[in-house]
């Protein structure tokens, strides 16, 4: 993926953005819940007097308000200690006597929330694997995920301008990069959080070969694009996915 590579590219990126791409901080949800937003307020209803699993839970401040509007008890599952130790910190000092912070669950869930995280799973084939078996037979997952790879901002901070990452090649893109991140990443892969360049059609491809099926899936729209947004766009025009997973077999 990629035209403009080699010394050209990086100089390229250099002239345009000698530091970080501007908008990338994060602060869209400053005075909302972010589960409400990618999720909809369907999500307090779901998560009722239910064992819940926030997959993927980071620094614990999701985990934490689902434990607060409802959950009988949630399981706040992270690969970082750090994180982990972290949002321990944040439920102790919130008096969050319902929630457990830890790498795997103690019990299976009703329900497993996670969000923005498919993009970034390094093996997203084997995570959903993980997640059918952490779940009940009548439980589902409800998910978010995005900005996808074909997305303006599809390459997160890789993303100097729309579509840079699909504009400039890996090697460009990275050499840039190692200017203002010293993790020595050569590839998307290796950044971090990992970038698994997931598309939706990937994704449902993915579903198709796991042991879980698709009740729903939307493909939220860019707003200032919506009237442009159908199924030829939608990779190109779709702002976050969200869907309903259960158990094939169910």
């Amino acid at each position: 993926m990629g035209i403009i590579g080699g010394e050209l590219g990086y100089r390229i990126l250099r002239t345009i953005s000698p530091g970080p791409p501007r908008g990338m901080a994060g602060g869209s949800y400053t005075g909302r819940s972010k589960l409400e937003v990618l999720l909809g307020a369907h999500i307090w209803n779901a998560i009722q007097g239910k064992v819940v699993i926030d997959f993927g839970c980071g620094a614990g401040a999701q985990a934490i308000e689902l434990a607060q509007r409802g959950s009988l008890h949630v399981y706040g599952v992270d690969i970082s200690e750090r994180l982990l130790e972290v949002a321990r910190q944040q439920a102790e000092q919130q008096s969050c006597r319902n929630v457990t912070f830890c790498t795997a669950a103690p019990e299976l869930a009703d329900v497993i929330v996670t969000l923005d995280a498919f993009e970034h799973f390094a093996d997203p084939a084997a995570i959903l694997q993980t997640m059918a078996s952490m779940l009940k037979p009548t439980g589902y997952i409800i998910a978010s995920f995005g900005p996808t790879w074909y997305h303006p901002l599809g390459g997160h901070l890789f993303s100097v301008f729309p579509w840079a990452h699909l504009i400039f090649t890996e090697s460009a893109l990275c050499r840039w990069r190692s200017h203002i991140r010293s993790d020595g990443a050569t590839k998307f892969s290796e950044v971090e959080g990992g970038l698994n360049q997931m598309t939706i059609g990937r994704f449902e491809r993915l579903i198709v070969n796991s042991a879980l099926k698709i009740e729903s899936l939307e493909a939220i729209p860019i707003r200032p694009l919506r009237k442009f947004h159908n199924r030829a766009t939608r990779e190109f025009l779709t702002a976050i996915v969200r869907c309903k997973l259960r158990p094939a077999t169910v």
